[in-house]
């Protein structure tokens, strides 16, 4: 499978990761590839951090900052994120060398994770789109997340 998205650098992730942090990256970055960067930067290079008990305030105000609203259809969505952090743990636990993060998020992106549908392997899209699952960790209920 061929990746959609490609980084060539740290400098680039580290640049999302911050971006994302400081509300100052710009809405038309903050792309798939960006959200597995941004969770990869936040895991390995901000040990001050929690993503599963941060990441929720973080996104929420970085949808604001840039003019984005959080409500029952918008916005923060509490099961893909806490999904997307037990990809990126899974995966980050699964490797045998210590690449770069431009690296790490690259053989993400070759794998059904970097797919933007990858959720829908494990949730149905009624399920995943509803408001429970949009305020709270709903379990999957194709398959379980197991990598």
């Amino acid at each position: 499978m061929a990746a959609l998205y490609h980084y060539s650098s740290e400098a680039e992730i580290i640049r999302i990761g911050e971006g994302f942090f400081d509300r100052a990256l710009p809405k038309a970055e903050w792309t798939h590839g960006a959200h597995w960067a941004a969770a990869f930067w936040l895991i390995c290079k901000r040990p001050d951090i929690v993503p599963e008990r941060d990441m929720p305030h973080l996104i929420r105000r970085y949808n604001v900052a840039v003019g984005g609203e959080n409500t029952d259809t918008a916005g923060y969505h509490e099961t893909i994120t806490q999904a997307s952090l037990i990809v990126a743990r899974g995966f980050l636990a699964a490797q045998t060398d210590e690449p770069p993060l431009h690296a790490l998020c690259n053989r993400l992106f070759a794998s059904p994770f970097g797919r933007s549908d990858w959720l829908f392997d494990y949730w149905t899209k009624e399920t995943l789109f509803s408001v429970k699952a949009r305020k709270e960790w709903v379990p999957p209920d194709i398959k379980p997340l197991v990598l």
